[in-house]
């Protein structure tokens, strides 16, 4: 029987259209979730070896409180409580701070199968999803701060707040990937216009709906209800809504240019098309060869 290996180029197992065999893609697939496990890994590795500065960081909207101006200390009610939460905390980082990695790694992987347009499309999805995410985590940590102000002071000056650490944490970190991922809006919306799901138009006349959307998942997706936190993510996502209705006003418009002057811009380099060839009538295409035949017979 005998042996499938892989070539060490992966383009040499392809064939003249791009395409490779099932063995090959499982070949490719498993290598790629083998950089982005290992990527991860070390990722969370490092952010375990750097946990003070990390905690440090993360603990920072806290000393900027009120009653954490003072002392700008956070409490540990369990003495397993402070490895466990640790080790949460060096594994979100570590996925967050290597997914340009594994993102790559899925985007290299996915792409192959796409036209010469898509794989430009998808990359650069992929890039506006990375940089959103990222948008949105750190607007959530800048403002994070002020929330922290109302739920602490809320219950007034008789009552002092013990924050454990495992809270204080858990919440920071389920507050930026709320904002992390409530940031994704706009790549979806501009996602479905490229596609032509979505028009411009469409998303004008769908204003007054979207702000009550909004607002229900912005209070869906906070983890708390203060009107601060809610505030914070509800006027940047409807800001972000108009922006992408002129983005893809301004995209609708160039595209509509460009099919004027040039009818096949829309198509790929590899892609078919059904405009019409122009006709030519036997007697045009037998004229040349009659004509050559008559020179050739004579003296």
């Amino acid at each position: 029987m005998a042996l499938i290996r892989r070539s060490a180029n992966p383009d040499r197992s392809r064939d003249g259209e791009g395409r490779m065999p099932l063995v090959e893609h499982l070949y490719e697939l498993r290598g790629r979730l083998g950089k982005s496990l290992l990527a991860i890994t070390v990722g969370i590795v490092l952010a375990f070896i750097f946990r003070a500065q990390v905690f440090n960081f993360l603990k920072q909207p806290y000393c900027d409180t009120e009653i954490g101006s003072a002392n700008c200390e956070l409490f540990s009610f369990d003495p397993l409580e402070q490895f466990s939460v640790s080790l949460r905390v060096s594994f979100i980082a570590g996925i967050v701070g290597s997914s340009p990695i594994w993102l790559y790694q899925l985007g290299a992987f996915i792409t192959p199968a796409l036209h010469k347009k898509e794989k430009r499309y998808a990359a650069g999805f992929l890039a506006f999803a990375l940089t959103m995410f990222l948008a949105g985590a750190t607007f959530a940590y800048f403002t994070l701060s002020r929330a922290l102000d109302f739920l602490l002071g809320f219950a007034g000056d008789d009552v002092q707040a013990l924050t454990s650490i495992r809270s204080y944490l858990g919440f920071v970190t389920l507050l930026l990937l709320s904002f992390g991922v409530a940031f994704e809006f706009p790549v979806v919306l501009l996602f479905l216009n490229v596609v032509g799901v979505l028009s411009a138009d469409r998303m004008r006349a769908w204003r007054r709906g979207m702000i009550v959307g909004i607002a229900v998942a912005s209070a869906v997706l906070t983890p708390t209800t203060d009107p601060y936190t809610f505030a914070f993510m509800a006027v940047p996502l409807y800001v972000l809504y108009e922006l992408c209705i002129v983005v893809a006003r301004t995209r609708e418009r160039v595209r509509r240019r460009a099919l004027a002057e040039d009818p096949l811009h829309q198509l790929d380099d590899d892609e078919a098309t059904s405009t019409p060839l122009p006709s030519v009538s036997p007697v045009e295409t037998a004229a040349p060869q009659v004509t050559e035949q008559l020179d050739a017979r004579q003296p």
